[in-house]
């Protein structure tokens, strides 16, 4: 199904064909009604690449822009932009044809990948905090939409599992351990013996040595230190199950940093028999002396004592995923402080002959009102399981306020999917790349860019039907179903529904589910200055029926467009 965009920048391009000029410029929604519906910028474009007149030459391109059949007669506007009106009986048309498509008119990409998505990756034996708010919620949200643009999506989670910190836990778990304890909160007991034995191996060499010692016989694979460490994986894993459950978060596969283990060798010997490695002061490092930005910055692959380290895991990292999964493209959602990590590993693949696209996305951080890290009273990291327990606490508080006739199993429903949703949105309605301030009172409330605004307008559309007593929605809509566009803010609703076939793929260019998010808030005010505006029930027909229709597609949009951002609707608030 051609979106008006795709529609007007092929008509745009035979235009520019017939007058003899080169493709240039694109054709975007246009930022204020008053300049109609979609603008091009192709005439200022061209006027700089060929030195003339940027109004004669859009004069020259209107004379050969057919658009008859959709939109009023283009204008110029200012320097040389060309506006386009779409004419009020196009718009309701498209109406009705999203009424009957599932996919409300999204195409699927036209070349699909095969994506591996990291993400999340928390650390065992270390609860999970705040800080892996961002990496989770995006990954999830980018992986969500990637699969509803038809791309193959295997969700990897490279748990942190291995490492020097096991020598401490190990110690700390022989010597230092209360069974109770862990039974009762097992990450916090794992924590406490790691903190108590990294206090005591600090002050006392004969601990440091024992430290060490345990390590070594984990990584020669003795029984009893194996068991160990099995079981401080396994405890972690629940724990952070039941995150991403109550975050509605699934992976294809987690593949923790010891199921690399054995490749690590062959690894080393291949870059060094390649030269893409080579030794110096006993370590195995790859040198990027080609690469202006890490001509001083080396790759250690194997350390001078024999060790390895994450740039050799991540290494084996790449081979596993591009030879047995087969991936075309992989994406990290990873933090920015791994930007220099992560330009090695993606070098170290060029070189060895891996032509997969490669995309590090960064994010920045979550900060407290301080505007410092977000953290607790004692300086430690806020736990993630306290945090989504307080949105779902401080949910139920407002949910009890609105509406306390609700049933105990409605409020627990509603709460659970308003917390939750509210502190998903608010990270991801942000660019990416932006530090924001954590604030339950902007997140939680119900006007501006949140998602209870949002959910709101949802369930204010649900009760709109309900009071109809139209029990079935329009799914499957007749092939006659007809849009009356009379009023502005009928038309202007329709045109914003029309533009999420525009919107959705977007967001992959540049990782941005904001761009989503954004699009959303701007759907829920359209549709309620409409809501405002034309009355719904008490409307005569034809208007009655296509003002339902309108209701109807705007919360199958708002519902697929939050699920797409990893966000539940409630019926109800």
């Amino acid at each position: 199904m051609e979106t008006f965009q795709a529609l007007l920048a092929r008509k745009l391009a035979e235009a520019l064909s017939a007058a003899d000029l080169p493709p240039a410029g694109s054709v975007t929604p246009a930022t204020d009604p008053r300049f109609g519906d979609y603008q091009t910028n192709t005439a200022l474009v061209l006027a700089k690449q060929l030195g003339e007149n940027p109004r004669a030459l859009a004069q020259k391109i209107i004379e050969r822009l057919d658009v008859s059949d959709c939109c009023d007669p283009p204008q110029i506007a200012g320097a040389g932009f060309i506006n386009l009106t779409l004419r009020p009986e196009t718009i309701a048309a498209k109406g009705a044809e999203l009424l009957r498509d599932e996919r409300l008119g999204v195409e699927k990409a036209t070349e699909p990948k095969r994506i591996v998505i990291d993400f999340g990756s928390p650390n065992v034996a270390k609860p999970m905090h705040v800080g892996h708010i961002r990496s989770t919620v995006l990954g999830d949200a980018l992986a969500r939409i990637a699969s509803f643009l038809g791309h193959e999506v295997i969700r990897d989670n490279h748990i942190g599992d291995w490492g020097t910190q096991f020598g401490m836990v190990i110690y700390g778990w022989k010597n230092l351990l209360d069974r109770p304890a862990l039974e009762r909160d097992p990450i916090a007991e794992l924590v406490r013996i790691y903190k108590e034995t990294n206090e005591k191996a600090a002050a006392d060499s004969k601990v440091r040595e024992a430290v060490r010692e345990e390590l070594v016989k984990l990584q020669a694979g003795d029984p009893e230190n194996f068991s160990i460490w099995k079981e401080t994986v396994d405890l972690s894993m629940k724990e952070f199950e039941r995150a991403y459950q109550v975050l509605d978060i699934h992976y294809d596969i987690q593949r923790g940093e010891s199921f690399y283990n054995d490749r690590l060798s062959a690894v080393v010997e291949r870059l060094l028999k390649s030269k893409i490695a080579e030794i110096s002061e006993g370590a195995v490092c790859v040198f990027f002396r080609d690469i202006p930005e890490l001509a001083e910055k080396p790759a250690i692959i194997r350390k001078s004592d024999g060790g390895f380290n994450y740039a050799t895991t991540d290494v084996a990292t790449v081979d596993y995923r591009i030879q047995d999964l087969k991936a075309d493209t992989v994406w990290l959602v990873v933090g920015a402080p791994q930007i220099l990590h992560f330009k090695q590993i993606i070098a170290i693949a060029r070189r060895e002959g891996y032509t997969a696209d490669f995309r590090h996305i960064t994010f920045g951080s979550i900060l407290g009102e301080d505007r410092k890290l977000m953290k607790t009273r004692s300086g430690e990291n806020v736990p993630l399981r306290d945090l989504l327990d307080e949105a779902v606490q401080r949910a139920r508080k407002i949910i009890e306020e609105k509406n306390p006739d609700l049933s105990e199993s409605e409020k627990i429903d509603i709460a659970q999917k308003v917390g939750i949703g509210a502190v998903k949105y608010y990270d991801l309605s942000q660019y990416r790349m932006t530090d924001y301030i954590f604030s339950w009172e902007r997140m939680l409330s119900f006007q501006g860019n949140t998602a209870p605004y949002l959910q709101n307008a949802y369930v204010r559309i649900r009760s709109i039907f309900r009071k109809a007593a139209v029990a079935a929605p329009l799914w499957g809509a007749p092939e006659d179903a007809k849009l009356v566009l009379a009023a502005p803010e009928e038309e202007n609703l329709a045109t914003r529904l029309c533009q999420f076939a525009e919107v959705v793929p977007t967001v992959l260019n540049d990782f941005r589910p904001n761009i989503l998010a954004n699009y959303l808030f701007e759907l829920a005010n359209s549709f309620h200055a409409f809501y405002e505006a034309c009355p719904v029930l008490k409307s005569e027909e034809p208007a009655r029926s296509s003002r339902l229709a309108l209701c109807e597609l705007t919360a199958r949009v708002l519902h697929r467009g939050l699920d797409l951002l990893g966000i539940a609707v409630p019926e109800k608030m």
